[in-house]
């Protein structure tokens, strides 16, 4: 529902809330300050700005070939 302290950091590049806030800002992404200082992002909203869509990754399937080994 919001982003963790990490997610928020890969997301602006920066550890500071005041620095957080002025690349949200230019990145158009809404932010509210919290009472403590710490800043809350919406996951949903992040997802929409920036385009994410939710995409399955299929790994690929190995088969070892012994036919060689005796």
């Amino acid at each position: 529902m919001i982003l963790t302290t990490e997610e928020l950091v890969e997301l602006t590049g920066r550890r500071r809330s005041d620095a957080q806030v002025r690349v949200l800002r230019f990145m158009g992404i809404e932010h509210r300050r919290r009472p403590d200082g710490s800043i809350a992002v919406s996951r949903a909203h992040v997802d929409a700005m920036l385009g994410a869509a939710i995409v399955q990754v299929k790994e690929k399937e190995y088969k070892l070939d012994v036919s060689a080994i005796r």
